[in-house]
């Protein structure tokens, strides 16, 4: 791309991202919202939320290995739809009204779209092609000099390196199967799923 040319999907994502219209007659303005609580301060409620240019992360939850239904729960959670149907409807007007699972800090507690901004705003979701949907941090990331301690494959950049020393290079580098994953994560009996 020359430097006048902007990536459309660039200027979709950040309207995305300020809550303002991206596209149509309305653009640049600020979505529309029913706010049909008082707003709130913010108190110690999330300890663990760090909160940096309009982003939050949420660190509050962990589950350890012997937890299962804690975990399972965590999993199911963060492979959820980005968007709830139950949640969707159309108003009188032909908008689209989506409810918020839990209200904003100032009361807002529904969103109202135009349909032509809400698919705008649902393509934004779709992922760029070829690009990791995971990124992985800290000891799992893929140049970690600690994967290869931490993984069950025992990949990663020092593969080569203590108990993997006796290994060939084609067993460094296998993979466990789906179904061996799913035992590992779930516990399941391993013919479960053959």
């Amino acid at each position: 791309m020359e430097e006048g040319d902007e990536d459309p999907m660039q200027q979709v994502l950040g309207c995305l991202v300020s809550y303002r219209i991206a596209i149509g007659p309305q653009q640049g303005r600020k979505v529309f919202t029913l706010q049909t609580i008082p707003a709130w301060e913010e108190d110690d409620r999330f300890t663990q939320v760090a909160k940096v240019a309009g982003f939050s992360l949420h660190a509050g939850v962990a589950a350890q290995a012997w937890e299962r239904q804690k975990l399972e729960r965590l999993c199911r959670y963060i492979s959820r739809p980005a968007v709830s149907e139950k949640r969707l409807s159309l108003t009188s007007s032909g908008n689209i009204r989506y409810q918020l699972k839990t209200p904003y800090n100032d009361g807002t507690t529904h969103v109202i779209f135009e349909p032509l901004d809400f698919i705008a705003r649902l393509a934004a979701l779709v992922p760029k092609p070829r690009v990791n949907l995971t990124r992985f941090h800290g000891v799992i990331a893929p140049n970690s000099k600690h994967r290869v301690d931490v993984t069950p494959a025992k990949r990663g950049k020092g593969c080569a390196r203590k108990d993997n020393e006796d290994k060939t290079p084609e067993q460094c580098r296998q993979s466990m199967t789906w179904a061996q994953r799913l035992k590992r994560v779930f516990n399941m009996p391993q013919g479960t799923l053959s």
